[in-house]
């Protein structure tokens, strides 16, 4: 059966940085959160765009040519094949 999903009850669950869990599907996709703090790898997902919505605080997003930062409430997609970080 579908239910709603509260984001911030799902992201209060979380106890680790960088250590995502899974609050439900759509299609083929898993809809995460996770706490992010620091540094992280550059990676690049072959398969699939990936979806960033801050809730909280405020996110940069590198890009081997520009950086996106953004805000809680703001959204943005990294094209798959785009090597990111986070």
């Amino acid at each position: 059966m579908e239910e709603k999903i509260n984001l911030a009850e799902k992201l209060a669950l979380v106890n680790e940085y960088w250590s995502p869990a899974i609050v439900g599907r759509l299609n083929d996709y898993k809809i995460q959160v996770v706490k992010v703090k620091g540094e992280f790898s550059w990676h690049t997902h072959a398969g699939t765009d990936e979806f960033f919505l801050v809730l909280d605080g405020e996110l940069a997003i590198r890009l081997r040519d520009r950086e996106v930062r953004l805000n809680a409430g703001e959204v943005f997609v990294v094209p798959r094949g785009v090597e990111h970080c986070p």
